[in-house]
């Protein structure tokens, strides 16, 4: 005890110190003029390092926690006691910077919250890492399982939401008559990045869980489409009042999404009642981009981003009727075309990709819009005006931004469908009608590729791990006795599994 009694008063010391630090500075600067948000003081390097810390915690290591914690990695813990940390060290950075000082903001308020979140989400994972099974624990324990994988997965989209509000502090946009129109940037912006990420985690790794719900994809997109018109169609325009500004475009809008987001919906299924794709939402999106184009901007730079950002979502528009109706014909994903259809692309079934590079063009110009519009703020405009920046440059830089984010997210896919293993997309005694075994819920019969049946083999193989003989250990993964792949080697198995 005696000991330990130096390095404790050590520790009290240094949070006191914080908590100091914190409650002397609450973004209440005086040197902030009247009826401004920011003070024109530069940014220091305690608030950069508070930025970069911050973005590296909640931008990368919590999104990479999540994954690692959905396939049950090892690394998850350790990947989120870090990023946790790091958030910690950060917090307190945020609190106790000079130079630019601000007043009292949603980026603020909104910390305390998100650090409420990293507290409760923590607090669970030692709850479930102590494996208490008895009484009460126990009983609760698959409540507590769902609700520390809840807050998981919303941390990622929260810290989102963070980041966007320290941008906007940082620069004091968005405050009195600008507010309804940053609102209006930021969530659709952040709607059309969702929307592409969405789209990505189905195209990489979500057909399977389409299959199960006995819906095509359009379904989906056509509700979310519907939805979102209705709220446009009655939070556009003050009704009663007059027609001011653009009210009357945003609510066409409005009006046309949900019209055709209904349409979508109808086509979604045939006369049978099974699932079918349509080019509905694809012809929203080409239409809403053909309207942005001509939206009228009072800067000419403005004016030129808006033009970009109508021509990019009508090319997302018109890829994606184009992956539905011509490269996937009509089919839920790629891998669904025959043999045949596939062989006149000039492709061989055995060396065949399930995804087809063309689908990720339209998944990428969703990306690459919502940066653009949530760049194209009247007061973002206003400064990069002043600062004589061309619009070229700056579409480029949102594009950047766009590739940067699409390759974080494939990253994180394939960390995901690589670390889970061919264990989890292979049923293994799943049959279809016909008694076939099935791979990811597509029938695994003659016509199937070799590259689909080595993906069996090798998840046979690894359930069979430790109940395999040297001799057959030393032969090559996937290779059956005998050379060949008759029924004999199932046979083979069974007499392995009973040895």
């Amino acid at each position: 005890m005696a000991a330990s009694s130096p390095r404790n008063r050590t520790a009290v010391l240094v949070l006191l110190s914080l908590a100091a630090a914190v409650n002397a500075h609450e973004h209440h600067g005086d040197k902030v003029p009247a009826g401004e948000a920011v003070s024109q003081d530069p940014i220091d390097a305690i608030l950069w390092t508070h930025i970069l810390i911050q973005g590296f915690a909640w931008g990368i290591l919590y999104p990479l926690g999540m994954v690692l914690g959905i396939i049950r990695s090892r690394w998850h813990v350790p990947c989120q006691i870090l990023a946790s940390a790091l958030a910690i060290v950060g917090y307190f950075l945020g609190h106790a910077h000079k130079g630019r000082q601000f007043t009292h903001n949603v980026h603020a308020s909104f910390a305390n919250w998100l650090m409420l979140m990293v507290a409760v989400q923590g607090g669970l994972g030692v709850y479930l890492k102590l494996h208490l099974e008895r009484g009460l624990f126990g009983k609760s324990r698959s409540f507590f399982v769902t609700i520390h994988g809840v807050l998981g997965k919303a941390l990622p989209v929260a810290a989102w939401v963070q980041m966007l509000f320290g941008g906007i502090v940082l620069e004091g946009f968005c405050r009195g008559d600008h507010l309804g129109q940053c609102l209006a940037h930021f969530i659709m912006g952040s709607a059309f990045i969702g929307y592409g990420i969405m789209l990505t985690i189905l195209l990489l790794v979500g057909q399977a869980w389409l299959k199960r719900r006995g819906k095509s994809q359009e379904f989906f997109d056509s509700a979310v489409i519907a939805a979102w018109g209705c709220v446009n169609t009655f939070t556009e325009h003050r009704w009663g009042g007059p027609w001011v500004g653009n009210d009357l475009q945003h609510t066409t809008m409005g009006i046309i999404w949900w019209s055709a987001g209904l349409v979508g919906m109808w086509l979604s299924r045939d006369s049978a009642g099974r699932p079918k794709r349509n080019i509905i939402p694809g012809m929203v999106i080409l239409l809403t981009g053909w309207a942005m184009s001509g939206h009228p901007q009072h800067l000419m730079l403005s004016t030129m981003v808006h033009t970009v950002f109508g021509y990019t979502l009508m090319a997302a528009g018109l890829t994606r009727i184009i992956e539905i109706s011509f490269v996937l014909r009509d089919r839920n994903n790629y891998s669904d075309l025959t043999t045949e259809q596939r062989s006149s692309h000039g492709h061989h079934a055995d060396t065949e990709e399930e995804t087809h590079s063309f689908q990720f063009l339209p998944v990428f110009l969703l990306y690459a819009s919502g940066f653009m519009f949530m760049g194209a703020t009247e007061e973002q405009m206003q400064m990069l005006s002043d600062a004589d920046v061309t619009h070229v440059s700056y579409v480029l830089i949102l594009f950047s931004c766009a590739f940067i984010l699409f390759l974080f997210v494939n990253l994180l896919l394939r960390i995901y469908s690589s670390s889970a293993g061919p264990q989890r997309q292979v049923k293994l005694g799943s049959t279809d009608e016909e008694g076939a075994p099935m791979l990811n819920g597509h029938a695994m019969n003659g016509s199937g590729s070799a590259h689909e049946r080595r993906q069996v083999r090798q998840a046979e193989e690894f359930e069979l791990e430790g109940l395999i003989s040297d001799d057959e250990d030393a032969r090559p993964l996937g290779e059956i006795p005998g050379g060949s792949d008759s029924g004999d080697s199932g046979s083979g198995r069974r007499k392995e599994r009973r040895a």
